[in-house]
C-alpha cells in the first residue's frame, strides 16, 4: 500500500493503518532500534511505541515523507531508551558514533546561541554538497547507526574505506561548520 493511503487510514482512525505501517516499514524501524539498543526485546518495544507515536501524531500532522516521519520517531524513541538504560547495556557502536560526532558539533558551552535546528540545516546543506556515496555512508552511520561492517557490505566497500570516508567527512563537516560561523 502506498504512503498516502496509509496516511488516509490514520486520518480515518482505522487500526489497519498500524498493520500497513508495520508491513511496509517495520523491518526498517526494527533495524534502526536494534542498531541503537543492541537488544531485540527493547527494540521491539520501541517499534511498538513508534506506532503509538505515529497514531497520536496523525492527525493533525500530515507528513510529506511518511518513511522519514516513521523512522524519525523510531530513532528518537530508541535514543531516549538508550539514554535511560544503564551504560553496560548500551550499544558500543552507537556510543562510538555519538562520540565521533561530538568532536565535530558545537558544544552549548561554546556556542550557546546556535540552535540544534540551525546546526541540522547546516549539516543538511553540507551533505547535499557531498557525493552521493559519501552522503549515504554518513547517513547510514550517524542517523541509522549501522555498523561499519554493515555499511561496507551494503555499498561494496572495504571497512577501511568506510572508516576513511567517515573520518574525512567529519573533518570536512567540522571545517564547514567553522566556516559558517559555528564555534566548535
Amino acid at each position: 500500500m502506498d504512503d498516502l493511503r496509509i496516511i488516509e487510514l490514520y486520518f480515518k482512525r482505522d487500526e489497519q493503518a498500524i498493520k500497513e505501517t508495520d508491513a511496509k516499514y517495520g523491518k526498517l524501524c526494527r533495524s534502526i532500534a536494534y542498531n541503537i539498543l543492541n537488544n531485540h526485546e527493547d527494540s521491539e518495544e520501541c517499534v511498538n511505541d513508534t506506532y503509538v507515536g505515529v497514531w497520536n501524531a496523525i492527525p493533525p500532522i500530515k507528513p510529506n515523507n511518511f518513511m522519514s516521519f516513521v523512522c524519525k520517531i523510531a530513532r528518537n524513541l530508541s535514543l531516549k531508551r538508550l539514554e535511560f538504560m544503564k551504560r553496560e547495556k548500551r550499544s558500543p557502536d552507537v556510543l562510538v558514533s555519538l562520540d565521533d560526532l561530538a568532536s565535530v558539533l558545537p558544544d552549548d558551552r561554546y556556542a550557546p546561541d546556535v540552535s540544534d535546528e540551525d546546526v541540522g540545516k547546516l549539516i543538511s546543506r553540507f551533505l547535499r554538497m557531498q557525493k552521493e556515496d559519501v552522503r549515504s555512508v554518513f547517513v547510514r552511520k550517524y542517523y541509522f547507526f549501522d555498523s561499519v561492517a554493515d555499511i561496507a557490505v551494503r555499498f561494496g566497500f572495504t571497512e577501511s574505506k568506510v572508516k576513511n570516508m567517515m573520518f574525512c567527512t567529519r573533518n570536512k563537516l567540522r571545517d564547514y561548520l567553522i566556516k559558517e560561523g559555528v564555534e566548535i
